[in-house]
């Protein structure tokens, strides 16, 4: 038995909760390859902050400096 990532059938009700609309089939995979799209352009975007700042690694404080450029880009 394949084991997922994420409860799917959870993911859609709180989805559908949220936008009273209904919803496709697999609208619940379209939402989890969006969020690891913007976990990674959020990771790289930090990754290059922390650097031009000379820090060591990622830290908590670039990735909050890159968050709200972040989200702008991945707002619907």
């Amino acid at each position: 038995m394949a084991q997922t990532l994420y409860p799917r059938a959870t993911v859609k009700k709180i989805v559908k909760a949220h936008s009273n609309r209904a919803l496709s089939k697999n609208v619940d995979i379209l939402i989890y390859l969006n969020y690891a799209l913007f976990m990674q352009e959020l990771l790289n975007e930090a990754a290059i902050q922390s650097k031009q700042a000379g820090e060591r690694g990622v830290t908590a404080r670039s990735i909050r400096r890159v968050s709200e450029r972040t989200l702008r880009k991945y707002k619907g």
